[in-house]
């Protein structure tokens, strides 16, 4: 533990990460850097300031990451239209690779020669947050002090904090029953209740949305511009990435809009049962997906659906930073250049409802799809010959006395 001079520390404030920064100090004997990301959670991340001082940290990074959040990871994830095991959108998954980034970062720019995070043995972010550093910085020493120290209850965390003169509430405002984490992408539910798969998850748990049952009964409709894949505009008014992402979420949730109750497989083995309240990212899920049928190519959209689910599984299991992710999002951003316009939807009690999609770069020709007198555009008898071809195999077999099964 002697050669740990400098840790920069994924730093909250709160109990856990609080008791780990004294614990640093006292075990490696070494100084603490905290780092504090703003991503959207909601909560002020500026108190964490005053904690760290109170501990004696003199380097304290407290970074606003909206922008870069949703600009340079959500938006390329979404590019793909991303979803892993066919229900999750991948909020928490997806914050991990920015978190490592800038830890990696403050490493060198503080000249600290290791990190620290407080994710559990049993999860999957210990896994997302060190395949990130050590792609990043393959020398890095990574500390997890959830994999090395006693402190395995919340009653032992709070003995070690009074113990060791750690400002902590035992009697302060009532403490959710679950655990959280949020980003402007999502929350995320964990824990309590729900740690039994067959009890339903509780109304007052949801923190962004109504219930579907008390939404309007009126729909809301708005218009999603898109550009090269991305959401430039809510209604015709331009936004950032963070703006778009930040208004979703807010019309999503007045809607009831991005309830999720699943049971996942995590990377580590055991399945966990969470609830993923994502208003936002469940709105542009639905609507990419109806800018792109009409603007991609067929046998492009069908590879992209083909390649989606390992896309997926790379940025569930941590391996954002790996060339294999890296060279499928070159593809999955070429195949965007033309995926431009605007899509109509109807927003109405939990329900996402594509009701209009148009661009200037639309494969879709009313001339040959339609019902009508085409005028010549399509030559019905062509399909003759299309089929015996597309049945010649089938039609040899079958020749050969083969059976189907």
């Amino acid at each position: 533990m002697a050669d740990v001079k400098k840790v920069v520390l994924a730093y909250s404030g709160g109990l856990d990460t609080s008791v780990i920064l004294k614990w640093l100090q006292d075990t490696y004997n070494c100084e603490v850097v905290t780092f504090t990301a703003d991503l959207g959670q909601g909560e002020e991340v500026e108190p964490a300031r005053a904690k760290a001082q109170a501990l004696g940290v003199k380097e304290i990074y407290i970074d606003d990451l909206r922008e870069e959040f949703v600009r340079d990871f959500v938006y390329p994830m979404f590019r793909a239209n991303t979803i892993y095991e066919g229900e999750y959108l991948l909020g928490t998954s997806i914050a991990r690779p920015l978190i490592a980034k800038r830890l990696i970062e403050i490493a060198n720019e503080t000249g600290a020669d290791a990190i620290s995070h407080g994710a559990t043995g049993k999860g999957n972010d210990q896994v997302r947050f060190e395949l990130g550093a050590y792609a990043l910085k393959p020398g890095v020493k990574v500390i997890a002090p959830w994999r090395e120290w006693d402190l395995l209850s919340r009653e032992k965390l709070m003995d070690y904090a009074e113990k060791h003169g750690i400002p902590i509430e035992r009697h302060g405002k009532k403490k959710s029953p679950y655990s959280m984490d949020a980003n402007l992408l999502h929350i995320s539910y964990e824990g309590g209740v729900l740690e039994d798969t067959w009890t339903e998850h509780e109304e007052d748990m949801w923190k962004w949305s109504v219930s579907p049952e008390k939404a309007p009964d009126t729909p809301t409709y708005i218009e999603l511009t898109y550009r090269k894949g991305d959401i430039v505009a809510i209604d015709d008014k331009e936004m950032t990435p963070a703006q778009v992402l930040t208004e979703l979420n807010r019309i999503g949730g007045a809607n009831g809009i991005g309830r999720l109750d699943i049971v996942e497989n995590r990377y580590v083995g055991m399945k966990s049962r969470g609830c993923y309240e994502t208003p936002g990212g469940t709105i542009m899920l639905k609507a990419h997906r109806a800018i792109e049928s009409i603007t991609l190519d067929r046998e492009v959209a069908h590879l992209k659906d083909e390649l989606m689910p390992k896309y997926a599984s790379l940025i569930y299991t941590g391996y954002w930073w790996s060339p294999e992710r890296l060279m499928l999002q070159q593809m999955i951003d070429a195949s965007q250049a033309n995926v431009n316009g605007v899509v109509r939807l109807k927003l109405y009690k939990g329900n996402v409802i594509v009701v209009g999609r148009k661009s200037d770069d639309s494969l879709f020709d009313a001339n040959i799809a339609t019902f009508e007198e085409d005028g010549g555009a399509y030559n019905q008898a062509d399909a003759a010959g299309f089929i015996k071809l597309n049945a010649l195999r089938m039609r040899i077999a079958a020749g050969k006395g083969r059976k189907l099964f």
